[in-house]
């Protein structure tokens, strides 16, 4: 009984990952972007001894 639940959970991790992977290549075709948005950022740097 315990071993086909652990297969059953094999199962379902394998189909998961497969699922994500292929979710990671199609979804900027589905319209899903995964780019963080792009922003300039400025900070002002005090080097030591001056």
């Amino acid at each position: 009984m315990l071993g086909k639940l652990f297969k059953l959970l094999f199962i379902l991790a394998i189909l998961g990952f497969i699922g994500l992977v292929g979710f990671a290549y199609l979804g900027p075709e589905l319209g899903f972007d995964f780019a963080p948005p792009a922003q300039e950022v400025r900070m002002p740097v005090t080097l030591p001894g001056q």
